[in-house]
């Protein structure tokens, strides 16, 4: 049985990494800075004002991008509890969650945004950024079934 303390550590360690370096993915897919990606992150929340609010509100950006992280992460590490199968097929829970996370954020959470936006695809637009989503889900699942007591 996993013990509270692994299980914080898989959600903290996965969640930061991995919201962390997608803010990196960000920057490298849209050649945009990291004030521009964290103010466009602001934007669901608070809408294009996020876009005029300087060092606060890419502050906000960085706050709500880690949450997201963390939620994203304690999903699935809570869904390895569960389901252990998913720390021993890691790899291939890793990848299918990423399409899970790919999915969700741009067909639930970007519309629903207060920005409202709504994908339009591309090849180049699905192969980055599911790319980037992919390995989002890799991290979460590589720190789960690091973090976490190894199943039968």
């Amino acid at each position: 049985m996993a013990s509270k303390r692994s299980i914080l550590t898989a959600i903290i360690l996965g969640g930061v990494v991995a919201a962390t370096l997608d803010i990196g993915a960000a920057m490298l897919i849209s050649g945009a800075s990291l004030t521009t990606i964290l103010h466009f992150i602001a934007s669901g929340l608070i809408g294009k004002a996020a876009f005029d609010g300087g060092a606060a509100t890419a502050a906000l950006g960085a706050v709500l991008q880690e949450l997201m992280g963390l939620i994203i992460a304690a999903v699935f590490v809570l869904a390895t509890l569960a389901a252990p199968a998913l720390r021993r097929a890691w790899i291939a829970a890793g990848l299918a969650y990423g399409v899970v996370i790919y999915g969700v954020m741009n067909y639930v959470v970007m519309p629903l945004s207060a920005v409202g936006r709504y994908p339009t695809f591309s090849v180049e637009g699905l192969v980055k950024n599911g790319l980037a989503m992919l390995a989002f889900g890799l991290i979460i699942a590589g720190f789960a079934r690091r973090s976490l007591p190894a199943t039968d």
